[in-house]
């Protein structure tokens, strides 16, 4: 299980992780439950800017579509092109092989961030 302690998560259901040198976005263990099976994710390309609160990409699953928001602004760096054809692995690892893009950051991340135990008492109040 993936220690996050170092996450920040929003009302939106996303998380960040900066622990590894870079910013990584994904969604939430919670959305990924919410959605069922994940079919289809799309993704923004590599070098466009991304705006906190605004979208970056689509995720489809066997229920619903639902727009992606990004947690931080800045430049997109890297996306993860393992789920573009295994999709299934946000379903399967959200805070590990289900990350979906990583971000050079424009300034500070968002003060709206969420710690681990704030989230989930956001959660728990759903």
């Amino acid at each position: 299980m993936t220690d996050r302690a170092a996450y920040r998560f929003t009302r939106t259901h996303e998380w960040i992780s900066q622990d590894t040198g870079v910013t990584r976005v994904g969604i939430t263990d919670y959305a990924q439950g919410q959605l069922g099976d994940v079919i289809y994710v799309e993704l923004p390309r590599v070098g466009s800017e991304v705006t906190a609160g605004g979208k970056f990409g689509v995720i489809e699953s066997v229920k619903a579509a639902s727009d992606l928001y990004s947690p931080v602004s800045g430049k997109v760096v890297e996306v993860n092109g393992a789920i573009a054809g295994q999709p299934e692995i946000v379903n399967q690892e959200p805070y590990d092989g289900g990350w979906m893009m990583a971000v050079e950051l424009a300034g500070a991340a968002s003060g709206e961030l969420l710690d681990e135990a704030a989230y989930t008492a956001f959660v728990e109040g759903l």
